[in-house]
């Protein structure tokens, strides 16, 4: 049986999947994630989601060299990136992250360099509040499977 502290926990952690399905930042996607998670691989979706971390902010930097660059031209390589970045946002779960992505990605259709501006400024501001809010979610694990394997002896009076 799991500790009053871990009990605790599992409920926080919901609570907070909870609020971020609400708030339409995490979708389906994610749960589907979280179900190939068990006992052999009980770090899959902290570290799927790590890797995903990695390779977003690779995407997010080459993506704002691009936008900087004086005679800014290069419209299909921005839009390479944001395929990237869109797959990947989708495959996680990140529901928000891919919807700026796809609206970054109709700036760059149009060569609509402000578009593409605001839409960047906008995707690295959804990409650091799911950051936030995953690290947030995965200590709160962290914690619960700590505590859930704290045993405290039985004292025998």
């Amino acid at each position: 049986m799991l500790g009053l502290g871990a009990d605790l926990l599992w409920a926080d952690m919901n609570r907070l999947l909870a609020f971020l399905f609400h708030q339409g930042v995490l979708d389906e996607q994610f749960l589907q994630l979280q179900q190939l998670q068990d006992e052999t691989s009980p770090n899959f979706v902290s570290e799927v989601v790590n890797i995903y971390f990695h390779e977003s902010e690779k995407l997010l930097r080459n993506l704002r060299g691009l936008l900087m660059e004086r005679e800014f031209s290069d419209y299909k390589k921005m839009g390479i990136h944001l395929n990237q970045l869109t797959g990947s946002s989708s495959s996680i779960g990140a529901k928000r992250v891919t919807n700026v992505c796809l609206a970054f990605r109709a700036a760059t259709d149009h060569n609509n360099r402000s578009g593409c501006l605001r839409a960047l400024e906008m995707l690295e501001h959804e990409y650091c509040y799911l950051k936030n809010k995953l690290h947030e979610l995965f200590q709160i694990e962290q914690q619960r499977v700590l505590a859930a394997g704290v045993r405290y002896p039985v004292q025998n009076n």
